[in-house]
């Protein structure tokens, strides 16, 4: 595995790193010991930014991280998210207040089973509080040796920027793909600037930049994509014809189109670290191998010459949940 340093931390991290959203939920049906299987082989083979959140699962993931922390917590560079919270009909809202997220950190250490999180990010911008008083009750955290640094997650520049005046940011994590690249424009220019990391979630598209996913009906029922208006059958199917011309860049470098996705994101910049999420060892090691690509300047340029001629059908959330996002 190669690594990488996290932002302004000095921290090194796993190039690729581990999204464990869908070991507790909305990826379908849980699978307890493939999923512990999995954890254990990302350590084996390197694989040591893991990323988590209260919300996966309503503290589950958590928890399922907390049986392997509790005998390699030294291998293990540990992230986990605040701010969402469940009504009594399961719906969920945001809550970036300082009692709360000072409540939620007490929760999130007792389930992981750990003294402190290395990185605890605010899971979007509360727009009824402002980022200045969420950032300063989290850098408490900080002072109470209880977190070591702080991130953002779905920000806009100008919050990130205000937020990075009360206290220094580590990473921004935000959904970032060959699908998704809004932050670009300002975002990702902002971050460089204060030296903070960028962490890409969903860096293969909730698994549309594969392979492996032809029809949205083969979806578990349970599963969450079936909800969201870039997998509904007509944009979805659109957006096949993307992912059949980029898998045949992929065919000629000879690696698989997770690969290209995952190896064109690192390509983007020394500060970028995306985290590929999976429940299972086949498709972990298959990301953590992406690693080892390097894409030349000529590759970038024809995967983004591809994409030009295309347009990503679908938004990538609900017209709700899209509010919450670059805010």
């Amino acid at each position: 595995m190669h690594y990488r340093t996290l932002g302004n931390t000095g921290e090194k991290v796993s190039a690729i790193g581990l999204g464990c959203m869908g070991m507790a939920f909305a990826y379908g049906q849980r699978d307890d010991a493939e999923s512990r299987a999995t954890l254990e082989l990302a350590l084996d083979l390197g694989v040591n930014f893991w990323d988590t959140a209260d919300m996966y699962g309503q503290g589950l993931n958590e928890k399922q991280l907390s049986e392997v922390l509790a005998t390699r917590r030294k291998d293990v560079f540990l992230a986990t998210k605040f701010g969402f919270r469940y009504r009594e009909d399961n719906s969920t809202y945001f809550d970036g207040s300082p009692a709360y997220l000072k409540q939620a950190c007490e929760a999130s250490l007792k389930r992981l089973g750990v003294d402190v999180i290395d990185l605890y990010y605010a899971h979007r911008v509360d727009d009824q509080v402002p980022i200045e008083e969420t950032v300063g009750a989290m850098a408490e955290l900080v002072k109470e040796g209880k977190v070591r640094y702080l991130g953002l997650s779905e920000a806009s520049a100008h919050s990130i920027r205000k937020a990075a005046a009360v206290h220094p940011i580590a990473a921004l994590q935000s959904e970032y793909s060959l699908f998704v690249r809004d932050i670009e424009s300002d975002i990702i220019p902002t971050c460089r600037e204060l030296g903070i990391g960028i962490v890409p979630y969903s860096p293969l598209g909730r698994g549309a930049l594969t392979s492996d996913l032809r029809d949205v009906k083969d979806l578990d029922p349970t599963d969450f994509r079936r909800n969201l208006p870039r997998f509904q059958q007509e944009a979805f199917d659109k957006n096949l014809r993307i992912v059949s011309a980029l898998e045949d860049i992929a065919a000629e470098r000879h690696i698989t189109l997770p690969q290209l996705a995952l190896a064109w994101l690192l390509a983007k910049g020394d500060n970028i670290t995306p985290i590929p999420g999976t429940k299972r060892r086949k498709y972990l090691q298959e990301n953590a191998a992406a690693a080892d690509i390097a894409l030349t300047a000529d590759d970038v340029a024809r995967i983004e010459a591809t994409l030009s001629g295309y347009q990503i059908e679908g938004e990538r959330y609900s017209e709700g949940a899209m509010k919450l996002v670059n805010r």
